[in-house]
């Protein structure tokens, strides 16, 4: 009898680690992107999603978009105050942290990948919505047409005259 190599993972996991990495990085979760993500067939997919909000580790939260159950705390109130001298005090919370000008740099240059991420996921987003929304359109438009040359008694008459 074959024991499982612990290092390998099953396909449950697999799918619940990709619904975690794509929800945390803002991405929507369908089947069709974790097909793309993980490589694994839709129909294993399906399965797995069934199993996975089946036991409460995955939350449908509407038709074919889902989201993990496991989430952050709330995020926290945050404010930067100027100082005169160029420091900066920053409050997350309850939690109040008097930065110094250089450190103040710093954080900035440690945050700005997460702000660039930020930015880019943001993008994909508004570029994935104005796509749908504009072959929305296009298979509307199609449709007429189609419509219009149906009821139109020249169809097929453009090289009769």
């Amino acid at each position: 009898m074959r024991t499982k190599d612990p290092k390998t993972k099953s396909t449950t996991e697999i799918i619940f680690e990709a619904v975690q990495d794509l929800y945390a990085s803002e991405q929507l979760v369908t089947r069709e992107t974790l097909a793309d993500v993980t490589g694994i067939k839709l129909g294993i997919i399906d399965d797995r999603l069934g199993h996975l909000v089946d036991i409460g580790r995955v939350r449908r939260v509407q038709r074919g978009v889902y989201v993990p159950m496991e989430h952050h705390a709330p995020a926290r109130a945050i404010t930067r105050t100027l100082l005169p001298d160029g420091g900066s005090i920053l409050e997350i919370g309850d939690e109040v942290l008097q930065l110094t000008p250089r450190e103040a740099r710093l954080l900035g240059e440690l945050m700005a990948g997460a702000g660039q991420q930020y930015a880019s996921v943001r993008i994909g987003l508004e570029a994935e919505q104005l796509a749908s929304a504009m072959a929305a359109k296009m298979r509307e438009l199609e449709r007429s047409v189609r419509a219009l040359e149906s009821s139109s008694p020249l169809v097929g008459l453009e090289g009769a005259s």
